[in-house]
């Protein structure tokens, strides 16, 4: 009886195993029955039972592949019917044991399987290295928190596992159902073969979406083969169908899937972009509460823009790699660029050079499609076009100003920041486009200065040339290709780009001619790579959704692609900005250790120079050095409020009476002293006082003020220090103390309190006490002796030395001065004989000194007897002048009395003293208002100065010049370069 269905279950085994359903597969252990697990076949009395793989030609290509079945190992059974019945006590033993063998051998193999599937589980997980940067930090943290041995040891056993398996008898069918589309010469052969394939490539590219786009391209490849070979294949064969249309029918089915894989590739791209935009939204908002650090491509442009600034020349110490743009003019360059950054960003003209200077790009992803400026923190949405628009006008504006008086084209740098998702990292330099010929209204130069601009960036030995060419013109008016070969002659970092292939498409008469551009065949230069794009109609109102849909179009119905004149991975910006990233990244990871190292010498021997040259002062840089001297200088402006009131009105006072004393002596007393009497005197100098006062007086005094600080304020500011002076900040105090000058302006209304204030003190004409009555004899003997001297001096050079100087010095006189000598001992006598003469000659008298001058031979003009007249009655005036204060020094009595029953009049003496009083009064009050107004108001204009020199780094680089500057600036510029560079090959280590 056992053995009756031991036999009958052996054919049901074999009948299960044999049987296919479609494919080639064995029985899975839950189908088998359950007498052939543990009872031995007769049939086969050595074989072992165990679960056969299953083996499937199909399998759907992904990195996340469906998990390989296992074989399920059992016991090996042997036993079976017993023919002894005496010893049932053993044969129950015997059973019990083999049952218990049974359940404890399944326990350890579905134990051993189910750790064994989760360890290729694990193995079969991609590789999210390269996407570690936007996963949270606290996902790393998880192995720390959870315990995952405690979650191997909770793994089901191996029936639980195998319920988890799906059912291959459904898999059968469907399999089944597909056994026509998989047969030979089916259209979906090649397909599902390339895919098979590349199945056991998968392992190697499994690690992310980029394993995915190397396996798809591999597989567009396999199946370009495979289409040419069933070409070639169908040839030989005699169809209906002739060869040609075969042939076209299979270019097209290449065509479609070429198509259905770039639209996954587009789809995948487009759930990855999505995905990384909420991740970077969620980080950008502060949900996890960590900061974000600085993205790769964001540090190497930092680098960059220091280097543009320590070297503008661009020569041997500048070689790190960025991606330079060249083209002739109007070929595209600025399109391909828009393009690779996804937006209109640059000007645009029709024919006319809009690139006027180099423009630096750094394409960065990030949450938000914006733009901004390195030295500005406005950012431009460039999903809106009124932003776009400033963004292009602000380009515009900043060439154009970058851009000096008599040129046409700058070397200054414009340094623009672009970012969004999806963008290649990479940093590009737009270079103005190469001319032929120099047109009106351009420099004469203007095309010498292009080609030495764009020689200055290619000969850069790690930077990557993009070489630009227009396909709708003529090869041979290409002017820059010959340009691009001689820098860089084997073509190790060039990549050709050949743009509006459309038009060429449509214009040029043979479309070889296009493919020999492309193979490199036509040009004499060599690349790395060839291109092909569209960037749109023409139109500068498109936008890039528009042009890459064109693009897409026409490259989908063009016979350049049909024909096989272009491969499929040479076209379309998308595949250029990819390649392009890729070649830059390579260059960047090879030459940048090397930058470090050079850098770290250089540093080296700047910092031994700085101690060998000042090994006791340390490395100020410009910046630091103007900080110094700014505050040096505000010191020196507080000192000012240091000054005692005594020193500021003995200055003020003495000041003033030499800008007015001149005045007051030739316009005042002299013309008041030629009255006849007291009143008339009085009433004389009353008059032109307050004429004075009204008109010039008060303004005067505030320029005697204004001058006075300044004077005090210079004395401060080029006041040396002793040892602690600097003399490096000489020329920036010069400058500050000249511009704060300019910019102050004295209170207007200090002019009208002045006018009230100074009127006043000259109408009083009450002497107090007999001291103040002797100081304005003091006073006046000083002033009149001092115009003595001068009157003296000037007659002395009218009429030549004395005889004591003739004599002593051999000197003689001119004949001018003989002239005049005499006609001063004949004017002399007219004095002698008058001494009341006014102080004028009479026509009359003018006539009688010069006959009597003619009766000795002395031929003289009228007009040098009065102006010799002038200065001998000013003589004799100013000596009766104080003669007369001699007197008046006892007059103090009669003016008590006011000169009753006198013949001593000093009126004169009054009218020094109101004068003395006036300048009294009025340097005090000018004292007050520079204490308490003007100083505060000048340190003001002098940190405005400050500040806005500070600003200026044109003018803090003039003003702050000399060896020790330049080489403090140059050693903190190569440590900055030094460290930023360090951290940026230790970020781009952690990201390999």
């Amino acid at each position: 009886m056992w053995r009756t269905r031991a036999a009958a279950a052996c054919v049901i085994c074999r009948s299960l195993a044999n049987s296919s359903y479609g494919i080639k597969r064995k029985s899975p252990l839950q189908n088998l029955h359950l007498v052939s697990r543990s009872i031995h076949h007769p049939y086969y009395p050595s074989s072992k039972f165990q679960r056969p793989p299953l083996r499937i030609s199909v399998q759907q290509f992904s990195s996340l592949n469906r998990l390989p079945l296992h074989k399920t190992k059992l016991l090996n059974l042997t036993h079976g019917y017993q023919s002894h019945r005496n010893f049932w006590l053993a044969r129950l033993a015997s059973r019990l044991l083999k049952v218990r063998y049974l359940i404890l051998g399944s326990a350890v193999g579905g134990g051993y399987t189910a750790k064994k599937t989760y360890e290729q589980w694990k193995d079969m997980m991609p590789d999210l290295e390269d996407y570690k940067w936007i996963v949270p930090d606290f996902i790393w943290e998880l192995d720390e928190l959870v315990d995952f041995e405690k979650l191997l040891k909770a793994l089901p056993d191996a029936d639980d596992l195998a319920k988890l398996l799906p059912d291959f008898d459904k898999i059968g069918e469907s399999l089944t159902s597909l056994k026509g589309f998989l047969s030979p010469g089916s259209p979906g052969e090649t397909a599902f073969r390339a895919t098979d394939q590349g199945y056991d490539n998968d392992k190697q590219f499994k690690k992310g979406l980029l394993g995915e786009l190397i396996l798809l391209q591999q597989q567009i490849q396999q199946h370009e083969e495979e289409a040419r070979r069933a070409a070639g294949f169908s040839s030989q064969q005699k169809r209906k169908v002739s060869d040609k249309e075969k042939i076209d029918q299979l270019q097209e089915e290449l065509l479609r899937t070429q198509l259905k894989y770039q639209r996954m590739l587009e789809r995948l791209e487009k759930e990855n972009k999505e995905l990384r935009k909420l991740v970077l939204q969620r980080d950008d908002k502060g949900i996890h509460q960590r900061k974000l650090k600085k993205s790769l491509i964001d540090m190497y442009s930092e680098v960059l823009d220091i280097l543009s600034d320590y070297d503008a020349s661009y020569n041997t110490q500048d070689h790190l790699p960025r991606v330079v743009v060249v083209g002739d003019q109007s070929a595209g360059k600025t399109s391909v660029l828009e393009m690779i950054a996804q937006a209109r960003i640059f000007p645009r003209g029709s024919g006319e050079m809009m690139t006027r200077s180099p423009v630096k790009v750094t394409l960065s992803e990030g949450p938000h499609h914006v733009a901004l400026f390195k030295d500005s923190s406005r950012e431009f949405d460039l999903t809106k076009e009124e932003d776009l628009a400033a963004l292009r006008n602000e380009i515009e504006i900043r060439m154009r100003n970058s851009v000096k008086e008599g040129c046409t084209v700058s070397t200054e740098t414009i340094s623009l920041s672009v970012k969004g998702p999806g963008l290649q990292r990479m940093v590009l330099v737009d270079l103005p486009g190469v001319i032929s010929t120099v047109t009106s209204g351009m420099a004469p130069d203007t095309k010498e200065t292009i080609f030495s601009i764009s020689k200055a960036y290619m000969q850069n030995p790690n930077a990557i040339i993009l070489c630009i060419q227009d396909g709708s013109v003529d090869a041979e008016r290409s002017i820059v290709t010959d340009l691009v070969s001689q820098m860089d002659p084997q073509g190790k970092r060039t990549i050709f780009v050949l743009t509006k292939v459309d038009l060429a498409e449509k214009n040029v008469a043979s479309p070889n001619r296009i493919q020999q551009i492309i193979e490199g065949k036509l040009f004499p230069m060599k690349a790395l790579g060839y291109f092909a794009v569209v960037t749109g109609k023409g139109n500068s109102s498109e936008s890039i959704e528009s042009i890459k849909e064109y693009e897409e179009e026409f490259f989908q119905n063009s016979k350049l692609l049909k024909t096989s004149m272009l491969k499929a991975h040479q076209v379309t910006t998308k595949n250029l900005s990819l390649a392009v990233s890729d070649c830059f990244w390579k260059m960047v990871r090879e030459s940048v250790e090397q930058q470090a190292d050079a850098f770290k010498a250089t540093r080296f021997n700047l910092e031994t120079e700085w101690k060998n040259n000042y090994p006791r002062l340390r490395e100020l840089d410009r910046n630091e050095l103007f900080e110094k001297a700014k505050n040096e200088i505000l010191d020196e402006v507080i000192s000012l409020t240091q000054v005692t009131p005594k020193h500021w009105e003995e200055m003020l006072e003495k000041t003033l009476w030499e800008r007015v004393s001149t005045h007051v002596i030739e316009n005042i007393y002299l013309p008041a002293a030629q009255t006849a009497n007291s009143g008339t005197f009085n009433t004389t100098v009353d008059i032109k006082l307050k004429q004075w006062t009204d008109k010039q007086l008060p303004n005067k005094a505030v320029e005697v003020a204004w001058e006075t600080l300044q004077e005090e304020f210079s004395r401060f500011m080029t006041e040396k220090k002793g040892k602690e002076h600097d003399d490096i900040f000489d020329k920036l105090k010069q400058a500050v103390k000249e511009e704060t000058i300019k910019r102050h302006k004295w209170n207007e209304r200090a002019e009208d309190s002045l006018r009230v204030i100074q009127h006043n003190a000259l109408e009083d004409r009450s002497i107090s006490d007999k001291q103040q009555w002797d100081a304005a004899i003091h006073f006046m003997e000083e002033t009149l002796q001092s115009r003595l001297k001068d009157t003296e001096s000037v007659i002395e050079d009218m009429v030549g030395p004395g005889w004591k100087k003739r004599w002593l010095y051999w000197v003689s006189r001119t004949k001018e001065q003989n002239i005049r000598n005499e006609t001063k001992h004949e004017l002399e006598k007219l004095i002698k004989c008058n001494e009341d003469h006014p102080a004028y000659l009479a026509n009359d008298e003018v006539t009688t000194v010069r006959k009597n001058l003619e009766a000795r031979g002395v031929a003289v003009d009228p007009c040098l007897i009065k102006d010799t007249w002038h200065q001998i009655y000013r003589r004799y005036f100013l000596k009766s002048a104080l003669s007369h204060c001699n007197l008046c020094r006892r007059g103090f009595y009669y003016y008590q009395r006011h000169f009753v029953d006198s013949e001593l009049e000093c009126n004169d003496i009054v009218l020094f003293w109101r004068i003395q009083r006036m300048l009294a009064i009025t340097a005090n009050t000018l004292r007050q208002q520079l204490t308490n107004t003007e100083v505060r108001r000048l340190e003001k204009n002098v940190k405005e100065v400050l500040e806005d020199f500070a600003e200026d780094n044109e003018k803090k680089v003039m003003l702050l010049t000399g060896k020790r500057v330049q080489l403090a600036e140059d050693l903190k510029k190569v440590r900055e370069i030094q460290e930023k560079l360090e951290a940026f090959i230790e970020a781009l280590h952690q990201e390999k």
